[in-house]
Formats: structure tokens, C-alpha cells, sequence
């Protein structure tokens, strides 16, 4: 099993579709429901076999919650806060743009 390439709290976006998003969760391999799966067309459909990310994501017109493969993924660099109205519950915003758990503490 491969290890994830992006963290928690990472800003990304996906490599083909127009949104971006933050990372709170990661599966080590696709676990989501077969209804999901089956409904993308099988000519762009991602590998099972890789991490896949839950992302706090928007688009120039709504935030959502969105289930993306590594594959499709890469890092957001343009630094701009995530505004998905659930940000602020699940992490702080790091000066380097990234965002911290809220449950992790510093020392």
C-alpha cells in the first residue's frame, strides 16, 4: 500500500475539474460506495488501488464536500484561504496557508 502524498490540512486542486479544497480526511485505498464509483464513466475513472482524499472544497459558485483520487490531485498554490463554511470548526489557518487540526496542540 502506497503511502498518501498530500497531508491533512493540505490546500489542493484537482488536475482537471475547477475546484480546490482542504484535506480532513484520507483513505489508504478507494472507500467509497459503489454507487459513487459506478457513476464515473469508465473512461476517466482513477485506480482503486490509491489513496483517496475527502476535501472541503469549492468552486467559483458553491462548497461542498468532495471525494477525490490521488491521481487527480495536486497542490494549490496560490495561498488563498479555503472558505468552506466548515474550515474554521475542523482546523486553524497556518500563515504558510495550510491548515492545522484543531485537535493537534503545539508544544
Amino acid at each position: 500500500m502506497r503511502r498518501a502524498k498530500f497531508k491533512l490540512g493540505q490546500v489542493v486542486r484537482h488536475r482537471i475539474y475547477p475546484f480546490r479544497g482542504v484535506i480532513f480526511d484520507v483513505d489508504p485505498t478507494f472507500s467509497n460506495a459503489e454507487e459513487w464509483w459506478d457513476a464515473i464513466p469508465e473512461d476517466v475513472r482513477p485506480r482503486r488501488d490509491q489513496p483517496f482524499y475527502h476535501l472541503l472544497a469549492e468552486n467559483d459558485e458553491t462548497e461542498y464536500v468532495a471525494y477525490v483520487s490521488e491521481q487527480n490531485l495536486e497542490p494549490d498554490m496560490t495561498g488563498e484561504p479555503v472558505r468552506h463554511p466548515q474550515v474554521e470548526e475542523i482546523f486553524e489557518e497556518q500563515t504558510d496557508g495550510t491548515y492545522l487540526p484543531r485537535s493537534v496542540e503545539i508544544h
